[in-house]
């Protein structure tokens, strides 16, 4: 049975609609990310923990993923396109809208840091006009962007789209000392080569074994959430 809305025609979504069931959203961007990986990284990070997460619940059907955000930040590396804050807000705020037509509950699976400011705001905007919406956002310790995780990530995920000859380290230091001059003037100013970290050494089964343990804390959080819901 079918978990992707997309693919089916509307009568079966109310069906599933009317028997509870929960719309999963990928949030992600298309923006650089180091010279050995491909674009579309965070919006297969998102898209993946949404649908594992239809294959463990019944009740959930996910939306097409959502690729664009605001990736700002990574102006001036050929092929990142950003939204902006702002739009990014609204069209959270407008697609949850529109959702919950249908849906009484959304989770939405942000998997870009950019996106982090703008769509906190839109949830709580949301949560404001009594909406039932979930923001999970995958955490992970070490590297930022592009590194080690991301690229272990991607290799359990899609390991076509990594360049292994491309990996290479970036600008290693932590992102606190980064952090200033990143937010004022990008990634670029920070490293050459758009890494935060070392992507040497990643692997598809450090990748499958972070994306196991993301993926149980997204349960356990929708689990959580769909138990406090009234009704």
């Amino acid at each position: 049975m079918t978990t992707a809305l997309a693919e089916l025609a509307w009568p079966e979504i109310e069906r599933r609609a009317g028997r509870g069931a929960l719309l999963a959203v990928p949030l992600g961007s298309t923006e650089q990310h180091g010279p050995h990986l491909p674009l579309s990284t965070d919006t297969d990070i998102a898209d993946a923990l949404c649908n594992r997460l239809a294959q463990r619940r019944a009740d959930v059907l996910v939306a097409p993923a959502v690729a664009y955000g605001s990736s700002g930040e990574h102006a001036g590396f050929a092929g990142t396109l950003s939204i902006g804050q702002d739009v990014t807000e609204r069209l959270v705020v407008e697609l949850v809208r529109s959702a919950t037509d249908t849906f009484s509950q959304v989770v939405l699976v942000s998997a870009h840091g950019g996106n982090a400011g703008p769509v906190a705001r839109a949830v709580a905007r949301l949560r404001a006009e009594s909406r039932d919406v979930l923001l999970y956002q995958p955490r992970w310790t070490g590297d930022p962007h592009a590194g080690r995780t991301e690229t272990s990530l991607q290799l359990a995920l899609r390991p076509g789209l990594v360049d292994g000859e491309r990996a290479e380290p970036g600008n290693t230091a932590p992102l606190a000392e980064l952090l200033p001059t990143l937010q004022a003037a990008g990634v670029r100013a920070v490293s050459a080569n758009g890494i935060l970290g070392n992507p040497i050494g990643a692997s598809g089964a450090e990748g499958e074994e972070l994306l196991e343990r993301l993926l149980a804390d997204l349960d356990q959080q929708v689990e959580a959430w769909w138990r406090a819901c009234p009704g």
